[in-house]
């Protein structure tokens, strides 16, 4: 996959998991990065990841647990995992960041995957406005 097509995959994610919310706050306690195939990470958070992506270099999948909906992708490489980032980024969105993986949701999913998963939160580049077309629902404001 083409460092172009990384950054449309990772654009369709996070404009799709885009809404409204607030900081859950930071955990105290943060385990060890998990590390593992996406179907492992998936079963230690409780999701049956939902394959949109199935190729060498990256692995995609729509997940949903008790803590809410998010995107879960695997890499081949270090370099792959910050390409994408670096692209996805530049839609605006919350990242968990792990070894060779990513979780990709709103706040509150995040910081209640990093309880379970480790890894350090990342924030996309804020473009000034909560509204980037993806549908609200239940937010005011």
């Amino acid at each position: 996959m083409t460092r172009h097509g990384f950054a449309l995959v990772a654009g369709a994610a996070v404009l799709a998991l885009s809404g409204c919310g607030s900081d859950g706050g930071t955990d105290d306690k943060v385990p060890a990065t998990a590390t593992g195939s996406l179907e492992h990470l998936a079963a230690e958070v409780k999701c049956k990841p939902d394959i949109q992506t199935d190729a060498d270099e990256i692995r995609q999948a729509i997940c949903k647990n008790a803590d809410g909906k998010f995107i879960l992708a695997t890499f081949a490489t270090d370099r792959g995992q910050r390409e994408w980032l670096n692209g996805a980024k530049d839609y605006g969105g919350h990242y968990l960041v792990g070894a060779k993986w990513v979780a990709v949701g709103e706040t509150k999913v995040v910081t209640a995957l990093r309880g379970r998963l480790g890894g350090t939160v990342e924030e996309g580049t804020d473009h000034g406005g909560s509204d980037h077309g993806a549908t609200h629902s239940g937010h005011d404001g």
